[in-house]
């Protein structure tokens, strides 16, 4: 097996995940949500399947660009790990409930969920469409909503399981721009995990929150096309200065947050939020 998929992963990125040898996930079962990327490149959803295959977890993908899925399975069988992928829009319920059972069907059993969907439309209440802010609602938080509803009975079967929700500071604090349907998602769903986190800790399933700030990803050129005149460089720019590290984080910033709460290594932690942005947060800007 090698450590580096293709040409899309850096020897640093290999020697990282030679470092984590403590958070293997051998025998267990993960169902990541928004596998895919959008472009060629590291998503965040793309980064956590890889990581988590790579540290032993078979992984059931799921994404509403089928194409997308199929890069990340191919990138996962390639270096010898075993993948599955489906199409799905999770903010259907039929289709959330076929994936779910398509994953037991297929492997058994789910461990770990990563609810990793989300999309970002500007305006404010007054600006903002009723069909946009239901639209946001849908993706940011009912997705996560729809997962643990099928997968929660399975982990209480199986004695227990780790769920971890992909938020956003933006759910936190005010990210620059007017998003309000995103950052009413990305907030409630924070909090949904920790309402439900203390509801099944007795079951043994722990669900917790990562909390991303601005990251590069292939989504920034989009982004850039939206709010910066298609003025990449300059947008990138102004993101970095944001950071008080100076410089955005990556996907597999947000993998590797995530592979600690998917393991037995975060075992006491549960209904927790981990901030993943450099310091953003915590700035009054």
């Amino acid at each position: 097996m090698t450590s580096s998929p293709l040409n899309e992963a850096s020897s640093s990125t290999s020697d990282r995940a030679a470092a984590v040898s403590p958070f293997r996930l051998d025998g267990k079962v993960a169902l990541v949500t928004g596998c895919g990327s959008i472009a060629p490149g590291w998503g965040n959803g793309k980064a956590i399947a890889v990581l988590l295959a790579r540290q032993g977890a078979r992984v059931f993908g799921v994404d509403r660009n089928p194409e997308a899925a199929d890069v990340t399975r191919n990138l996962i069988v390639d270096e010898g790990y075993e993948a599955e992928v489906r199409a799905c829009d999770v903010t259907d319920s039929a289709a959330v409930k076929q994936a779910v059972e398509d994953c037991i069907r297929r492997f058994g059993r789910i461990d770990i969920l990563v609810n990793n969907v989300g999309q970002s439309v500007p305006g404010d209440p007054v600006t903002m469409s009723e069909a946009d802010f239901d639209q946001q609602i849908a993706i940011n938080l009912k997705s996560a909503f729809l997962c643990c509803k099928y997968v929660i009975p399975h982990m209480e079967k199986q004695g227990g399981g780790s769920i971890v929700n992909i938020a956003s500071v933006a759910g936190m604090r005010y990210g620059g721009k007017p998003q309000v349907g995103y950052a009413s998602g990305k907030a409630a769903l924070m909090q949904m995990s920790k309402v439900t986190a203390v509801t099944y800790a007795p079951k043994g399933i722990r669900l917790n929150s990562i909390a991303p700030g601005v990251m590069d990803t292939p989504l920034v050129h989009r982004l850039a096309d939206k709010y910066a005149a298609s003025d990449y460089e300059g947008f990138v720019k102004t993101r970095n200065a944001q950071v008080p590290m100076g410089h955005m984080g990556d996907a597999w910033d947000v993998a590797y947050a995530a592979l600690y709460l998917a393991s037995d290594q975060s075992r006491y932690v549960t209904g927790s939020v981990i901030v993943v942005d450099g310091g953003m947060s915590s700035t009054t800007r």
